[in-house]
């Protein structure tokens, strides 16, 4: 036990001289961002402004479900013809969870965040009686449902994301226990009596990570070591959650992506790209949350780098049968950007995943590009890499990214 001690106090120093470290530097950069604060309190056509024309849909007490995604019988917090934009501000769990103390001005403040740099929506949420099982509850801050006009089971729903934006210059890194891919961490004791009064008893590591500008003006993040260095890395905004609602009145747990998308955590589905959901109830119930301003494939730890962000979409109903779906038909999540089209695989086990995100991308190309399976399953042996979405979220992910310019040839035939 004496050698255990030893060993946990060079850790806690080294964990309190990098949070000291991030709390001198907030001075330095959080005046030269401009927070995105909530522009109505609640959902609306925004008539002025740089967002006008667009839909809008605050994080409120009265849009959001903390834990669980909406279901069949979610009242929808907004009603939009297809094609309309829609602009959402989200709030992220990390900073409000109960291991962090459910108190979110606090829990930034104590990190060098100044009050006023607290979203109020944050300080709302945590300061309710929203109730929130930590230990049975999902983390995940879901806003929405939108239902969208003339969606129908078997239609498909196209969100074209057009931005995603930081609404504050801060997030936070997560390792919880028995949550991340290696089950040795983290390396702190577990205790009993944990609770949100009590937050460092859970024994879980939450890193505070600044963004900053560098030399050029690109925000990165920024993660402060024991030393005077730092690690900097670029962001990549996107919305780690987003889909329909799943036709069943069952609570809808927000942690496994599944058909209906969710917590997919597919990075590449940034600003610029656009994914599909097949819908499974009248409406569609389109939501989102969980935003990430940067995640690596895998998201090995649990969590990616997370703050509150705008996300901004064009939702789109694309009837059943229509020649502008993709692959002719759908009945799981499909994403594209300007380079690829990438093809899920969800399941428990990361190796039926693989054939599962394999057998997806041979369907879509032989009725996308009309040709044989064989000459498919070649073509991705040959040229197609599969990345990892994520290992964490109980049913893990991997994607095909398949090459649009490979099929140049097909281009005068493709939809």
């Amino acid at each position: 036990m004496m050698e255990f001690e030893h060993m946990l106090k060079p850790l806690a120093l080294s964990l309190a001289m990098a949070s000291s470290l991030s709390f001198i530097s907030m001075s330095l950069w959080a005046e030269d961002f401009k927070l995105l604060k909530q522009l109505e309190n609640k959902p609306t056509l925004l008539k002025s402004g740089e967002y006008k024309g667009h839909y809008y849909v605050p994080s409120t007490l009265n849009t959001i479900t903390w834990g669980y995604l909406p279901n069949k019988d979610a009242k929808p917090v907004l009603t939009v013809s297809s094609g309309s934009t829609v602009t959402f501000d989200t709030v992220s769990h990390e900073g409000l969870l109960e291991d962090q103390g459910r108190d979110a001005e606090k829990y930034f403040t104590s990190k060098g965040v100044k009050a006023e740099h607290v979203l109020p929506e944050a300080k709302l949420i945590t300061g309710s009686k929203l109730k929130h099982d930590f230990h049975k509850d999902g983390p995940h801050i879901i806003t929405g449902p939108v239902y969208v006009e003339g969606a129908m089971p078997g239609d498909i729903l196209k969100v074209e994301i057009l931005k995603v934006e930081p609404r504050v210059p801060y997030g936070v890194i997560s390792n919880r226990h028995g949550k991340g891919t290696l089950p040795e961490f983290p390396k702190r004791t577990k205790h009993e009596h944990a609770s949100p009064a009590n937050p460092d008893a859970y024994g879980n590591v939450s890193i505070f990570t600044p963004i900053e500008k560098n030399a050029d003006g690109i925000w990165e993040g920024v993660l402060k070591t024991e030393s005077s260095k730092a690690i900097r890395f670029p962001l990549n905004p996107f919305m780690g959650t987003m889909g329909v609602a799943a036709n069943t009145s069952e609570p809808v747990h927000s942690v496994p992506p599944s058909f209906y998308g969710g917590n997919i955590d597919i990075n590449d589905l940034s600003a610029g790209a656009t994914a599909y959901f097949p819908v499974q109830v009248p409406g569609a119930l389109f939501y989102t949350g969980d935003s990430h301003f940067v995640q690596g494939d895998g998201e090995v730890a649990l969590t990616a780098l997370e703050g509150s962000a705008r996300a901004t979409f064009k939702i789109s109903v694309l009837k059943a049968g229509s020649d502008k779906i993709p692959g002719q038909s759908l009945s799981q999540p499909l994403g594209e950007n300007a380079e690829f089209w990438i093809t899920p695989g969800l399941d428990e086990d990361l190796d039926e995943a693989m054939r599962k995100s394999t057998r997806e991308a041979i369907r879509f190309l032989v009725n996308e590009y009309g040709i044989s399976e064989e000459i498919a399953y070649a073509y991705l042996s040959a040229a197609t890499d599969f990345e990892v979405s994520q290992v964490v979220d109980k049913t893990k992910g991997i994607h095909a990214m398949i090459r649009k310019a490979d099929f140049k040839e097909f281009k005068k035939d493709a939809k």
